[in-house]
């Protein structure tokens, strides 16, 4: 279910609950609009965990070992690969 389908069972059970006020043998219309109803935010609820559930995960943007090299701190072990982070354009050193 989608967010215009709970939004269309919400609708379709207020107008059952609150506008028709025929009578069935046995059966009370008021109820059955609510629980539509509540089955369309049910619904709607579902359709917002499932569209979010992707921004819940934390995302790694850089990789532990090259963000290890950039740390204040000393090094508990020594870095095997150095990133040359000398711009392109500049002449290396020898």
């Amino acid at each position: 279910m989608r967010i215009n389908g709970g939004i269309a069972l919400i609708a379709v059970g207020a107008i059952i609950a609150f506008a028709i006020h025929d009578t069935l043998s046995g059966v009370d219309l008021t109820a059955v609009g609510i629980i539509i109803m509540l089955g369309g935010a049910f619904g709607l609820w579902f359709s917002y965990r499932l569209a979010n559930a992707k921004h819940d995960e934390e995302i790694e943007l850089i990789k532990p070992s090259v963000e290890e090299q950039y740390t204040t701190e000393p090094h508990e072990y020594a870095i095997q690969e150095q990133i040359d982070v000398t711009p392109s354009h500049l002449p290396k050193e020898p």
